[in-house]
């Protein structure tokens, strides 16, 4: 399934302990349907130390959350639906996403 939110994009979250936080997606996973938001859905992990990490410790890192929770924000700074439209270039037709609420394009 194609998802309408891509990587760079910036997002609210609409349910959690995280609601009403926004931030830039990191990471999209299609298969599992999920998004790595940045600063969002922080847990602390504990890792022995290893070469990549001498000292080990607790680290807080972002996991994923599920797309459904979060909705784009377009660039009047509101949280907007997402539809496809066709928009014609010279001689081709080309798919493209636009806000919902101002029909502008994204």
């Amino acid at each position: 399934m194609k998802l309408k939110i891509k990587k760079n994009d910036i997002v609210e979250v609409l349910s959690g302990d995280d609601k009403g936080k926004s931030g830039r997606v990191l990471l999209v996973d299609p298969k599992k349907m999920t998004v790595l938001v940045e600063g969002v859905n922080i847990h602390v992990k504990h890792e022995k130390p290893n070469q990549r990490n001498q000292e080990g410790g607790r680290i807080s890192k972002e996991f994923p959350i599920h797309y459904s929770n979060v909705l784009l924000v377009d660039s009047d700074k509101k949280a907007t639906r997402v539809g496809f439209k066709k928009e014609k270039k010279g001689n081709d037709t080309v798919t493209v996403r636009y806000s919902k609420n101002n029909n502008k394009v994204i």
